[in-house]
């Protein structure tokens, strides 16, 4: 059985297939077609909802909004991958609409909630296509949404678009993420990963190019259903909250802040689940941080065991791995891996491995068969470089 690859499309292809998908539902041609990439967290999982450091880069994989403005009033939504909608910006509020057309109708919802929507907004027909896989902890809905903020936005502030977008995703999606999906599709840059401050909103570009060094960013997508409206994500983002009121902070950056004087309180925590939480909240900070030091140094071998440390953190203190994100990892590792973890929220999705660029389909061969002998799902795969953010396309 041939290896599943899934993988990214050319700009211009990309553009022909918005293009046909628009004059199929609405038998014209669109106005204008953007992009935006979904990402890869290479490290800092689980903070940014506590004003922590995260480390994503940009996939060259990514949706494409083909769009019309209207003149009546009504919104069309449609996708390769869902449903058809229709309403008009009264109809859209939080749960309103559900399914895929909450995160595009919630971006029109909230950047006119922010003012940033065109004065002269009166509908608009949009078509999505993507090449980003649903429900690989890739970030589907932030592509989907900041596609659509650019293209509608006639002042496009890189960093007030991504927090409407985070508001649509909060607000009206009801997931309750952070800010880091939307930072990395709309403000990444080719060859770096960006760090981004979730306490302030700055972001600084960090040199990321793995090939260089013979490596490869391997994503192996563990096709276990990730989804963050199911309960868990909102469950661990409440018990960080809750582990920052108890030890009488506004958020754990606080604490992160404080070096081992902040890991000393948090191991004071009686409880034992929030004590873990916060845990791994703190040490991720600080990894985030080692692991910026590693990349500007072109020291990978380091930044591989800071991976790997960060999988064990969330395994075991954060509790959102599962058997085939630890296959993935475990498979990796044992054909000469530097490093590797789960990315994204956990729960499924998708796992990353920082690996020598000649054993990649040694990796690729193991982790598949590992998985069919354990009856888990036929993983998938691609190798990445940092790419481009949110653009629109000729």
């Amino acid at each position: 059985m041939s290896v599943r690859w899934f993988r990214p499309v050319p700009d211009a292809e990309m553009a022909v297939a918005g293009t046909d998908l628009f004059h199929a539902e609405f038998g014209t041609e669109p106005e204008g077609i953007w992009a935006a990439p979904g990402r890869v967290n290479l490290i800092g999982e689980h903070v940014d909802y506590a004003d922590g450091l995260c480390l994503p880069i940009a996939l060259p994989h990514s949706t494409v909004a083909a769009i019309s403005s209207r003149t009546d009033g009504l919104i069309r939504l449609r996708s390769a991958d869902g449903e058809p909608w229709e309403g008009r910006i009264a109809d859209i509020g939080p749960g309103r609409p559900t399914g895929w057309a909450a995160y595009p109708a919630g971006v029109i919802w909230a950047l006119r909630e922010a003012g940033m929507l065109a004065g002269d907004f009166a509908g608009v027909d949009a078509v999505f296509v993507s090449t980003v896989p649903i429900g690989a902890g890739l970030s589907s809905s932030a592509a989907l949404e900041c596609s659509l903020a650019l293209a509608l936005a006639p002042d496009p502030d890189r960093a007030s678009l991504a927090a409407a977008c985070v508001r649509a995703e909060n607000e009206v999606a009801l997931a309750p993420t952070g800010g880091m999906d939307q930072a990395a599709s709309l403000r990444a840059t080719e060859g770096h990963a960006l760090l981004l401050d979730s306490a302030s909103g700055a972001v600084a570009q960090v040199p990321f190019d793995p090939a260089s060094h013979g490596l490869a960013l391997l994503v192996t997508d563990t096709r276990a259903p990730h989804r963050l409206v199911d309960g868990q994500y909102a469950k661990r983002r409440d018990t960080v909250e809750r582990a920052a009121r108890r030890l009488g902070v506004g958020s754990l950056r606080e604490l992160a802040d404080c070096g081992r004087d902040g890991m000393d309180a948090v191991r004071a925590l009686r409880d034992g689940e929030l004590r873990h939480r916060a845990r791994h909240v703190i040490s991720e900070i600080a990894r985030v941080r080692l692991a910026v030091q590693a990349l500007r140094s072109g020291d990978y071998a380091e930044f591989g065991k800071l991976l790997y440390a960060s999988h064990l953190s969330l395994r075991l203190d954060f509790e959102v791995s599962c058997p085939e994100l630890d296959n993935a990892v475990e498979c990796a590792l044992v054909t000469g891996a530097l490093g590797a973890r789960l990315t994204g929220g956990g729960f499924g999705g998708s796992a990353i491995a920082l690996i020598p660029a000649g054993r990649v389909d040694e990796a690729v061969a193991t982790t598949r068969t590992r998985a069919a002998n354990l009856g888990l799902p036929e993983p998938s795969f691609a190798v990445v470089a940092a790419s481009a953010p949110a653009r629109r396309l000729a």
